[in-house]
């Protein structure tokens, strides 16, 4: 039985264009700089979103990683994050655990944003011993747990004139950054002009099998690439990685319209299920979370009815999400809500 398989837009596979790069792809040791598909990967990127420089890592938690190592300087230095933000709840830690870095987290709006109030009533100078100094502070765009919303240009813009004000870098999550872009209709350095640094991922909503990119000043990216040599990323020929993210940049960014199209249908049919709360308001791209009323099943049993019916989603407890993404069609979506009738029937 083939499933539909709406878990996360991590599962898309490679397109035929992407494979064919792959194959073809002129190889070289990215380690000494030799790689020039990683080459030209890094150029394009910095030059789509914005800024002098480019690297790519393994994964978006690599760079996020990467880029708190790079922002702070020493152990024991802060990096305000949101309470529900990626950063803070799936990345193992790591910014902690490897570089003494202290998470400060904030109070996350459901819109995603951190509020500037709080921002403001939070950060720490140094001048104070008993306190960690702030040095950055993170955002995240598309907010994955707040149920892919987009942040506005004008609250980036706001956090870049507080960050101003502070002495503090911004660092942006934006691991679905083109699906905010797509989302509004504007070029995606709307976003990236107020923050100093920038990651956003290959494989999710743009379909490469493996990557993400950190984007930044010429001097920031080669603090990540110290970086990302401690942590063990340097990938030597990974021009076969690249090969696949310059598709991705070129061909698969305006497409992610159709992921927003099919989530919005999926959202809109969930919502006419008495059992099922979904909140409209924030389904603005590829990501749909909803809530399993008292009188729906639990979370694990209404997973694993659906499995049996050939969806696959994620999430425990009484919410769970489900993802669209490239490979996934109309037809599918309806097959979808066919099956979480007959589940909820049952």
């Amino acid at each position: 039985m083939r499933m539909i398989d709406l878990r996360s837009d991590t599962v898309t596979l490679p397109t035929p264009a992407m494979l064919a790069a792959m194959s073809a792809a002129e190889l070289g040791d990215d380690v000494y700089g030799d790689d020039p598909t990683v080459n030209r990967l890094e150029a394009l990127a910095a030059e789509r979103l914005g800024k002098e420089a480019a690297v790519l890592v393994a994964s978006g938690t690599m760079g996020n990683l990467c880029s708190l190592l790079a922002h702070c300087g020493s152990r024991g230095q802060e990096a305000i994050v949101g309470d529900r933000c990626h950063i803070y709840n799936y990345e193992a830690g790591g910014a902690a655990a490897l570089g003494g870095i202290i998470y400060r987290a904030v109070p996350t709006a459901p819109t995603g944003e951190l509020p500037l109030a709080v921002l403001h009533g939070v950060v720490s100078s140094g001048y104070d011993a008993h306190n960690a100094p702030t040095r950055v502070v993170c955002l995240e765009n598309t907010h994955n747990s707040c149920g892919g919303v987009v942040l506005q240009p004008t609250y980036m813009e706001q956090v870049r004139t507080f960050a101003d004000q502070h002495g503090l870098a911004v660092h942006l999550d934006g691991a679905r950054i083109f699906n905010a872009a797509v989302a509004l209709g504007v070029d995606v350095r709307e976003f990236t002009r107020h923050v100093d640094s920038v990651t956003f991922c290959l494989s999710k909503g743009l379909s490469a099998p493996v990557g993400s990119v950190v984007c930044g000043s010429s001097e920031f990216i080669g603090r990540v690439r110290r970086a990302r040599k401690m942590v063990g990323g340097g990938m030597r020929q990974a021009g076969i990685i690249a090969a696949a993210g310059i598709v991705a940049l070129e061909e698969m960014v305006d497409r992610l319209a159709e992921d927003h199209t099919n989530a919005r249908t999926l959202a809109e049919g969930l919502a006419r299920f008495p059992q099922l709360g979904v909140d409209l308001a924030t389904i603005q791209t590829d990501i749909v979370y909803f809530d399993l009323r008292d009188d729906a099943p639990d979370g694990r049993s209404f997973i694993a009815a659906l499995k049996e019916r050939g969806v696959l989603i994620g999430g425990g407890g009484r919410r769970v999400r489900a993802v669209t993404h490239y490979g996934i069609e109309p037809g599918d979506i309806e097959e979808t809500l066919e099956a979480v009738r007959q589940v909820l029937a049952s």
